[in-house]
C-alpha cells in the first residue's frame, strides 16, 4: 500500500494514502521520524462511495479528532475527508465498516475550503472562500452530523492604502484556514493572498497574510479582529491540517510568524508584514506536509 500509494493529506502527522491501483485508502505513521526505528503502523479505511452528484476520487485535505488513540477509547476518534466538490466523507477507523457521507451546501462555498477539527468545540469546520461564513460539524452525533451555519462578522479591519486593496481584490488568489491553538484553544482565521505573476517563473508569490482572531462567539455567529499580534505562536499551514505551536517551547522557531508550504517555501512575519523564503526552496511544492511535534 505505501509503496504503491500518494499522500492526499495530512493531520497529527499521519499521513493519508491512497493506493494507486484500487484507490484504497489507509493511515500510516510512516512521517513519524520514530517510525523508522520501529515497524510502521498502517490503519485501513473503509472503501468510500460517492454521493449522487459527488465524486471521492479527488481528495481536497483532511482533518483527524486525534491522533489514532488506545483501542478503548476509539469511539470518540473520528476521521474525515473534504474532497473536492461537496462531499465530505467521516468516520471511526476500526470500528466503523463504511463512511458517513455528507453533502455540503450548494452555495458554491466549500469546494475548496480547507478541513479542520476543533477539540474545543469538538467538530469538524470548514470556513467558506472568502471566510464570511463557517460551516460546522458535530462529532457528537454518530449518527447523523447535523451541519450548522455561522456567520464571521469582521472588526478592526487592517488599515492600508487602497492601491494596496485593489491589488489585493484584482490580482490576488486567496485561501482561508481556521487554526485552533492547542494551548489556548483560541480560533484564528488566516487568509492567505497569493498575487499571480504571468510573466515570471512562478505564477504565483505571497503578497502577504491576515490573521483575524476570534473575539466573541453567539447564537449562529462569531466576531473575528483582526490583529498584527499572535504573541508567541507559530501558524503552520501546508497540504496537511493547519495547526499552531508555541514558539517559545522549540528554539529556533520565530513568534508571531506563519510559516507556510505550497506556493514557496518560507516565514511570513507578522509584525513586520515581510516574507523571508527559505533559501535554495522551489517555487512551487506540492502534496507539501509540515508535521507537528512529536514526543519523543
Amino acid at each position: 500500500m505505501i509503496v504503491e500509494g500518494k499522500g492526499v493529506g495530512a493531520s497529527h502527522g499521519w499521513l493519508f494514502m491512497e493506493d494507486q491501483r484500487d484507490h484504497s485508502l489507509c493511515l500510516t505513521d510512516v512521517l513519524n521520524p520514530l517510525a523508522s526505528k520501529r515497524e510502521t503502523t498502517v490503519i485501513p479505511l473503509p472503501p468510500v462511495t460517492s454521493l449522487p452528484l459527488c465524486q471521492s476520487r479527488v481528495g481536497g485535505n483532511v482533518a483527524m479528532s486525534s491522533s489514532p488513540p488506545d483501542q478503548d477509547d476509539e469511539d470518540d476518534w473520528v476521521v474525515a475527508i473534504k474532497f473536492l466538490g461537496r462531499q465530505l466523507s467521516l468516520c471511526r477507523p476500526r470500528r466503523d465498516l463504511r463512511w458517513t457521507n455528507i453533502q455540503t451546501p450548494s452555495l458554491g462555498y466549500l469546494d475548496n475550503s480547507n478541513l479542520m477539527y476543533s477539540k474545543r468545540d469538538q467538530c469538524f469546520y470548514l470556513p467558506s472562500p472568502g471566510g464570511h461564513h463557517l460551516f460546522s460539524y458535530d462529532i457528537k452525533d454518530k449518527d447523523h452530523p447535523n451541519p450548522k451555519f455561522h456567520v464571521l462578522q469582521f472588526r478592526d479591519l487592517s488599515e492600508m492604502p487602497q492601491s494596496e486593496w485593489e491589488i489585493l481584490v484584482g490580482s490576488c488568489y486567496r485561501t482561508e484556514y481556521l487554526v485552533e491553538s492547542a494551548s489556548t484553544g483560541e480560533h484564528f482565521l488566516v487568509k492567505w493572498y497569493l498575487q499571480t505573476h504571468l510573466n515570471k517563473r512562478q505564477d504565483y508569490e505571497t503578497n502577504q497574510f491576515m490573521v483575524f482572531r476570534e473575539e466573541e462567539t453567539l447564537e449562529g455567529g462569531r466576531y473575528m479582529c483582526y490583529t498584527g499580534n499572535i504573541g508567541d505562536v507559530c501558524i503552520f499551514l501546508s497540504s496537511s491540517e493547519a495547526f499552531c505551536v508555541q514558539a517559545s517551547s522549540f528554539p529556533g522557531l520565530k513568534p508571531n510568524s506563519i510559516y507556510y508550504i505550497g506556493q514557496g517555501f518560507g516565514i511570513y512575519d507578522l509584525t513586520t508584514g515581510t516574507t523571508t523564503p527559505f533559501q535554495g526552496a522551489p517555487a512551487k511544492i506540492s502534496s507539501s506536509f509540515w508535521l507537528p511535534p512529536f514526543s519523543i
